[in-house]
């Protein structure tokens, strides 16, 4: 555990206290047993709610999560933590190292060895949801060959016949003065911008289940920071016959912080 208070709770009751809700909201969820969601990766205060709600929608049955984070530049190679274990609030959850040494026969593989919220701050809630399930860790590169490398985890899975299951995580436009991004000025036109065109693109895009469009509305509009693990995913979920489906859409303007700067957070289920 690396990151500063207040991304999520320090203790296993506050992680109780916020997730509790959603397990009935996961037995009503008609979404459930998906093999591969997008979950937003912010603080919880910010977007834990849409993080649960994908989280919780993935099959229940699932023996191996892995979460592949991003925030890589596109000529960077896959990454992975290899320990054993990792540790939360909950306790420890073991590595999947057999499934991660499938992927690596398969595509070169650095150790993550950075500080990084995009896979730490899930953790908690995959934990939660799948207590007696094992975690894989990646990151994944903004690169089309994310798409090869899901492909290639789906494929690992299979050699072991494994149950493994998938979530990307990724935030939307980071909008605002705070992240040098202002296309169209500051206040309500802006943030409707952001919702109803530029994160609709690329939404839109996710929801056709195309990686070429994908990395091409993330490069050309800037809205995402991590195109990376939404590639992978789709590539994992290739081979499924099932609709991709947007379970919900929210920003950070949403819970009226003051502040001019926001960021987009969408849950799909793939």
């Amino acid at each position: 555990m690396s990151l500063p208070r207040g991304w999520y709770p320090e203790d296993k009751a506050g992680i109780e206290d916020f997730l509790h809700p959603f397990l009935n909201r996961a037995k009503e969820n008609p979404i459930i047993g998906s093999s591969a969601v997008i979950s937003p990766h912010a603080g919880w205060y910010f977007c834990g709610a849409l993080a649960a709600l994908a989280i919780s929608s993935l099959d229940p049955k699932a023996e191996t999560i892995a979460v592949i984070g991003g925030h890589l530049g596109g000529n960077m190679p896959p990454l992975a933590a290899s320990e054993e274990a990792v540790r939360t609030p909950l306790g420890l959850m073991k590595i999947d190292r057999e499934l991660l040494g499938e992927f690596k026969n398969l595509n070169p593989t650095e150790s993550d060895n950075y500080r990084d919220n995009t896979v730490e701050v899930l953790l908690p809630m995959v934990q939660y949801f799948f207590p007696s399930a094992n975690l894989v860790w990646l990151r994944f590169p903004a690169s089309i060959s994310s798409f090869e490398y899901g492909k290639s985890l789906y494929k690992a899975a299979k050699i072991l016949n494994r149950k493994l299951v998938i979530i990307a995580s990724a935030d939307l436009t980071h909008y605002g003065i705070n992240y040098g991004f202002t296309p169209k000025g500051t206040g309500k036109l802006a943030l409707q911008w952001v919702k109803n065109i530029n994160d609709r693109a690329l939404i839109d895009a996710i929801l056709e289940r195309d990686p070429d469009l994908v990395l091409k509305r993330a490069n050309e509009d800037h809205s995402t920071c991590s195109a990376g693990p939404i590639l992978g995913a789709l590539g994992f979920a290739n081979n499924e016959k099932t609709e991709a489906k947007l379970l919900k859409y929210g920003t950070s303007a949403d819970l009226d912080t003051g502040s001019s700067s926001f960021v987009g957070y969408a849950a799909i289920s793939l």
